[in-house]
């Protein structure tokens, strides 16, 4: 099944989340005839194709709620995209804010290629671990002073504090494989939450 321009589609993705400039309000989201999204200046009849892609399309393709709300499921959204080899599904949860169009090229021919190679694994990057903070001297009771407030009464071993709560992921590492499935590859997506949805960026 061919895939849309790439020259086509990088400005689109750029303009949707970006404060567009005049020109770019003139950008038409058109279904081709093989059903895939087409954006361009031109008109969709030019293309052969029809003003927008019918609604159960957008249903069956897009994240619930119109983006990925959770990790979850923006996950699921990039697994989606590299089951389907799909550039325009990952290009769909990429944060395309503040870009411009030559960056936007360049980006979704980096997606373009991330798609081609086998899928192995998406991996949650987490925050490295703070430092630990530099131990308290203790007074223990019976030897002058008060008794450390932190110790059990009964049994005089130090009371265990609550458990630290797991950190957030900050980024998303895809493991794959190259061309010849061996040859391992890494790629690592930076985390973005913006108007209540998950992204990733390079």
């Amino acid at each position: 099944m061919p895939r849309p321009s790439l020259a086509l589609l990088a400005p689109a993705f750029a303009l949707a989340f970006a404060a567009a400039p005049a020109w770019a309000q003139q950008i038409r989201r058109c279904t081709g005839p093989d059903g895939e999204a087409v954006f361009t200046d031109r008109r969709c009849e030019e293309l052969g194709g029809v003003d927008r892609r019918p609604p159960a399309a957008d249903a069956a393709r897009a994240p619930r709620g119109g983006c990925a709300r959770t990790l979850e499921a923006l996950t699921g959204e990039i697994a989606t995209a590299f089951d389907g080899r799909d550039p325009n599904r990952l290009a769909a949860v990429y944060h395309w804010a503040g870009m411009s169009g030559s960056a936007a090229y360049a980006i979704m021919e980096r997606l373009d290629a991330l798609v081609r190679r086998p899928l192995v694994a998406i991996v949650p990057v987490l925050p490295a671990a703070p430092e630990p903070p530099p131990g308290e001297w203790r007074t223990l009771g019976g030897a002058g002073g008060d008794a450390d407030t932190d110790l059990d009464p009964d049994t005089g071993l130090e009371e265990p504090h609550p458990p630290a709560r797991a950190a957030a992921p900050v980024a998303l590492r895809l493991e794959q494989t190259l061309g010849d499935g061996v040859t391992p590859s890494r790629t690592v997506f930076a985390l973005r939450r913006h108007f209540g949805c998950w992204w990733v960026r390079f």
